[in-house]
């Protein structure tokens, strides 16, 4: 199937897609140079309708999308970007341009926990664990080793409800020494796809 570039006036809706997470990153739109482009170097180009010529993403912060695959859909008229990102989408220095929640919650609890650890760290408050953790390395690494022991107990004991508790602070705390070190949630993520085991065939 061919693009229809008429029907959006020469540009044409692109979703952008976190490819190992899943996560929508932002909208945006492309016309012929930016898909060219695009296909070209491997990275995401798109038009830019306020300043109306062609840009990289991350070109000057260095937050680049590379393409892992264009997808059309059903009429043409919008493509599906599944990308590997660097860095955050949004130019707020959020992961996501859709951070700002209208309704519903669930799959966005984890993504809000980091945004408020990062401003613990940034924005230190003397009262916060957090930012207590992010202050003394000893702290949250002896934290890490106290919660998996809890984690180790709670199942030991077929305690399902305490384990979830327990691990639901070693994920708390784990998060706060990657964030500490520089090392995005993502980068786990993306680990975690390479380790992944093929479908077995025949």
């Amino acid at each position: 199937m061919d693009i229809d570039w008429q029907k959006g006036g020469g540009l044409v809706p692109v979703v952008t897609q976190d490819a190992v997470t899943g996560d929508v990153l932002m909208l945006a739109y492309v016309d012929r140079e930016a898909l060219e482009a695009t296909r070209a170097t491997g990275f995401m180009h798109y038009h830019s309708r306020s300043r109306g010529k062609l840009w990289k993403k991350g070109e000057e912060s260095g937050h680049v999308q590379e393409v892992v695959a264009l997808e059309l859909d059903c009429d043409g008229d919008a493509i599906l970007a599944k990308v590997r990102q660097t860095g955050p989408a949004c130019h707020t220095g959020e992961a996501s341009c859709f951070h700002n929640r209208m309704h519903g919650s669930g799959d966005v609890v984890l993504r809000e926990l980091v945004r408020v650890m990062r401003e613990r760290k940034e924005r230190p408050n003397p009262a916060s664990h957090t930012s207590k953790l992010f202050a003394s390395e000893n702290l949250r690494l002896k934290k890490v080793v106290e919660e998996a022991g809890e984690v180790i107990m709670a199942a030991k004991d077929h305690d399902k409800e305490r384990l979830a508790e327990e691990a639901a602070d070693e994920v708390f705390h784990l998060l706060a020494v990657l964030l500490a070190e520089g090392v995005e949630p993502r980068a786990v993520l993306e680990v975690l796809a390479k380790r992944r085991m093929p479908p077995k065939t025949g």
